[in-house]
């Protein structure tokens, strides 16, 4: 096998008494894990047990850093300062960091959440500031975000390592940018299309925009949500049709340099 992808899912959005995913499955098909650092879900003992799970199941560990925004889980758009932005970066990124640091592992990227991340992904000035932060904390650090968007471009315009990021059961504005949840068709509900569509990314380098137009996209890591009980058996099929189109999963450490 010639080709290789990432196969990622934010996991670790529990917290107290409300349990979210199902990440112990999840976590023994991923590749790697995007952890939640306690801002938009996650609390301390779910950071730890997460860490473990993903350290035990030889999964790379990222940081999901995203708004403090709980009763939103972090999807509400939010007006903050670069600096602020950059602060809120490091903070999580080193809440985070103590629970790898304690177990001996490593933290391998950061992926930031929800409407950070869609965010940044059109705001200049925040995708700057959120990579300052994470050149600050750590420059051997993998950003992952989303394919061809302003963070990824600041990412590599920082000399930072970068990984672009698609979704398996998200539907693609013209641009490329992600149709909003909001919006009818926004979320791939098939899982036959949303396998199709992920096998086309890889080894095309192609997918339909929801206005019907082909894209040119890179897929470095796939994105599957570990928040619906259909999730393992989803990742499941994807790694056997991966399997087949001769295309290798490994974590992002494994192949972006």
């Amino acid at each position: 096998m010639e080709k290789f992808v990432d196969l990622n899912s934010d996991v670790g959005e529990s917290f107290g008494a409300y349990k979210i995913g199902i990440d112990e499955e999840v976590l023994k098909y991923v590749s790697s894990a995007n952890i939640a650092c306690g801002w938009h879900a996650g609390d301390p003992v779910v950071m730890r047990k997460t860490v473990e799970l993903a350290y035990k199941n030889n999964v790379g560990i990222g940081a999901h850093p995203g708004f403090f925004d709980v009763m939103g889980f972090g999807r509400r758009n939010m007006i903050v300062s670069p600096d602020e932005a950059k602060q809120y970066t490091i903070y999580q990124l080193g809440a985070l960091y103590g629970f790898v640091k304690a177990i001996g592992g490593k933290i391998q990227h950061v992926k930031p959440h929800g409407a950070m991340y869609n965010m940044a992904a059109k705001d200049g000035k925040l995708a700057r500031a959120i990579i300052e932060g994470i050149w600050e904390v750590d420059r051997d650090l993998i950003v992952l975000g989303l394919a061809g968007s302003k963070m990824v471009n600041a990412a590599v315009e920082k000399g930072l390592k970068v990984a672009n990021e698609v979704f398996a059961d998200r539907a693609y504005n013209s641009d490329g940018t992600l149709v909003a949840r909001s919006l009818p068709g926004s979320m791939i509900t098939d899982k036959n299309i949303a396998i199709s569509r992920v096998i086309r990314m890889v080894t095309e380098g192609k997918v339909t925009a929801i206005t019907g137009e082909d894209l040119n996209i890179k897929a470095d890591s796939i994105c599957v949500h570990g928040d619906n009980p259909e999730a393992v058996e989803f990742v499941r099929l994807i790694k056997e049709e991966l399997f087949k189109a001769k295309v290798e999963i490994k974590p992002l450490h494994k192949f972006i340099k």
